[in-house]
């Protein structure tokens, strides 16, 4: 009889030790793929300061050349920076899940417009599929081309780390302003375009 309750002791204490082992081994789980996250957020900061090297050849900053690329819109047509050489460009970086991108949407397009004869505008999104972007410009009623960034390699060249960022690049091909944040009725986007044509 006093072998029984030593068995059952027994037992039970194995079944606290794998709850014991388990509950180790998940929180080591949970830690490893937290400290996954964290170095991929770290990389992700880090790729984008490194590269001193092309940053100091290529820095964004006003009356230095803006970077030329080529990149495919949402109508499928090849879109090349330097092919707009002697016209004044205006690049505006956004995506769908920007709340102050969608804000200041309509002012840009409506100054793409009033302008599109003397200024060339490119909408780049940055990290969105196509079928995104068209659901979007569907849904807001625009039908303008949007030049598709999934890569992230366009934005990653201009250095854009938020958004909304819009640049505008005289006939010259330089960087004549630049506007890291939100376009509002204050900031006299229309002046600046008028200044780089």
């Amino acid at each position: 009889m006093h072998n029984k309750p030593q068995s059952m002791d027994t037992n039970s204490a194995q079944q606290d030790g794998q709850k014991k082992t388990g509950s180790k081994i998940s929180r080591v789980v949970t830690m490893l793929i937290a400290l996954a996250a964290l170095a991929t957020g770290i990389w992700a900061v880090l790729a984008n300061l490194s590269d001193s090297d092309s940053k100091s050849r290529n820095p964004i900053r006003t009356g230095v050349e803006a970077p030329d690329f080529t990149a495919v819109n949402s109508k499928g047509e090849q879109v090349k920076l330097s092919d707009y050489r002697g016209k004044a460009v205006m690049i505006n970086f956004w995506a769908s899940w920007c709340t102050p991108c969608v804000r200041e949407m309509p002012l840009v397009h409506e100054l793409a417009q009033q302008n599109q004869n003397k200024v060339e505008t490119l909408f780049v999104n940055v990290g969105e599929s196509k079928g995104t972007i068209n659901e979007f410009m569907k849904s807001h009623q625009f039908d303008f081309p949007v030049i598709i960034d999934a890569t992230g390699k366009v934005s990653k060249l201009y250095r854009i780390t938020g958004l909304p960022a819009t640049m505008v690049i005289d006939q010259a091909g330089q960087f004549s302003h630049i506007l890291l944040g939100e376009l509002t009725e204050d900031i006299p986007l229309q002046q600046w375009l008028e200044e780089s044509m």
